[in-house]
C-alpha cells in the first residue's frame, strides 16, 4: 500500500523512479570507486603541476657566463701616444723625487724658523720635525708716503733666507722717521725721542735692516697681514720661540 505526503506525492515513488531503482542509487558507492577517483585526482593534480612548471620555465630569463670585459681604448689615443704618455709621467714623477732630495740636502740640521706669510703662520722645526707652530701677523703691504718730502715706505715682510742676528729681552725700539710721518708728527732731532719702550713686547729676535720677531700689542690681529714688515706673536709664543731659538739660527720667509 502507497501512502503519500502532504503534497499528494507517493512516498514510495521518487519522480517516477521505482522504489527498487531509487533505493540502488540511493546506496553508497563502493571502495573501488573511492579509489579509482582518488588515484585520477592525483594524476590530474600532477599534470598541472608539470603545466606550469614548463609555463614557467618558458619565462625565465637564460644567462649565459660573461667573459671579463676589456676596457675601450681611449678615442683617438694611439698605442704610441699612450706610451709617450707614460713616460713623460715617470720622468715627472723621478723629477719630483730628485727635487725632494735636494730640499732634504739644504734642510738645516739645527733648528729653524718658518715664516709662512700667505697663511700668517710661524714654525719652529728641526729637520722634517715642527717643533712649535703660532699664528703670527706680518707686512700689510701698505704704502706710506712722507708729505714734506719724495720719500715712501712700503710695509711688506721680506722674502727669503735670513738668520737671527741676535736676541733681546725687553727689547727697546728706536723708531724709524715713517713712524713719526705715520702719526703726523715731524722728526725729532734728537734720538733720545725715538726711544719706545713697549710696542715689541718682551723678547725680540732680529733678522737685519729693521727687520725684528717680537711681540704685539694688538693681539687680537694676529693673523692678519697689518704689520710694517716685522713679524708679530703673541706672549706665550713669543716667548716660547725665543727660547727654542738660538742665535744664528736660519729664518726662512716665503
Amino acid at each position: 500500500m502507497e501512502t503519500s505526503d502532504a503534497m499528494g506525492v507517493p512516498t514510495g515513488a521518487l519522480d517516477g523512479v521505482e522504489p527498487a531503482a531509487a533505493a540502488a542509487e540511493a546506496k553508497p558507492a563502493s571502495p573501488k570507486v573511492d579509489r579509482n577517483r582518488w588515484i585520477l585526482s592525483g594524476v590530474g593534480a600532477t599534470l598541472l603541476t608539470v603545466l606550469v612548471l614548463v609555463f614557467l620555465s618558458s619565462r625565465l630569463y637564460v644567462y649565459e657566463a660573461l667573459a671579463p670585459i676589456e676596457p675601450a681604448p681611449s678615442a683617438g689615443v694611439t698605442p704610441e701616444e699612450a706610451a709617450a704618455a707614460e713616460k713623460e709621467i715617470k720622468d715627472l714623477v723621478s723629477k719630483a723625487k730628485r727635487a725632494q732630495r735636494g730640499v732634504a740636502a739644504f734642510t738645516p740640521g739645527s733648528v729653524y724658523i718658518v715664516i709662512d706669510t700667505a697663511q700668517n703662520k710661524l714654525y719652529v722645526k728641526k729637520g722634517g720635525k715642527v717643533l712649535h707652530e703660532a699664528l703670527c701677523s706680518t707686512g700689510s703691504g701698505g704704502l706710506l708716503k712722507d708729505p714734506n718730502d719724495d720719500r715712501q715706505w712700503i710695509f711688506e715682510t721680506p722674502r727669503g733666507n735670513f738668520r737671527v742676528i741676535r736676541k733681546a729681552e725687553d727689547p727697546v725700539w728706536t723708531k724709524p722717521d715713517w713712524a713719526f710721518v705715520e702719526e703726523g708728527k715731524s722728526v725729532p732731532d734728537n734720538w733720545s725721542e725715538r726711544r719706545d719702550y713697549d710696542t715689541l713686547g718682551e723678547y725680540a729676535l732680529y733678522l737685519g735692516d729693521g727687520y725684528m720677531i717680537h711681540g704685539t700689542l694688538y693681539q687680537r690681529y694676529l693673523g692678519q697681514a697689518i704689520t710694517h714688515g716685522c713679524v708679530r706673536l703673541g706672549d706665550e709664543d713669543l716667548e716660547r720661540v725665543y727660547r727654542m731659538t738660538p742665535a744664528g739660527s736660519q729664518v726662512l720667509i716665503f
